[in-house]
């Protein structure tokens, strides 16, 4: 692993690294940017921007994936629930929420999930006080049960279909035709 790497079959040209170091550098870089390109082709911007700030509302560490601009995105990704006025009041919720997070309230700093947010500002009655963020963490845990829940409706549909289609025979297509 230690002896020159020669890019190509000439062992005159030595390309000044080893074995090792292209294994570890060059031949991850293309993986990486192979799996990158795999992601952005199956997600979209919106999708990119819904995970994102799903993953920054996340507690876990004391909140330490916390960005408010991206959590700001999040939320202009709903305007039926969010205007403009409601978008700037959440900008100001955001910031005491993230302090009043960290600030050492035990019944925060050992949060395990977007859930587990959900139910501790249940138990300490935040939920007034930041009722656009908790609106957020509500939309947040909905979005992958609708999600699944619209891909499975799509999927019985296409079943249907399909069984459709291999039923009908030539009389119910002509009538059909003349209809």
């Amino acid at each position: 692993m230690d002896e020159s790497y020669f890019p190509e079959k000439s062992k005159r040209k030595s390309s000044g690294i080893c074995y090792s170091h292209h294994l570890r550098v060059d031949i991850f870089y293309a993986v990486i940017d192979v799996q990158l390109q795999e992601l952005n082709d199956r997600f979209g911007v919106v999708s990119s921007e819904l995970l994102l700030g799903m993953v920054n509302l996340n507690p876990v560490n004391s909140f330490a994936n916390f960005d408010k601009g991206r959590i700001m995105v999040l939320a202009k990704c709903y305007p039926n629930k969010f205007d403009e006025v409601q978008i700037r009041d959440l900008s100001y919720q955001l910031d005491t929420f993230i302090i009043h997070m960290r600030a050492g309230n035990p019944k925060f700093s050992n949060l395990q999930g977007i859930s587990d947010l959900e139910k501790a500002l249940v138990e300490t009655n935040l939920v007034e006080t930041y009722s656009y963020v908790y609106l957020l963490v509500k939309l947040t845990l909905i979005l992958p049960v609708a999600t699944a829940t619209v891909e499975r409706a799509f999927s019985s549909m296409k079943q249907i279909k399909n069984e459709e289609r291999n039923n009908m025979g030539d009389q119910y297509l002509n009538d059909c035709l003349v209809c």
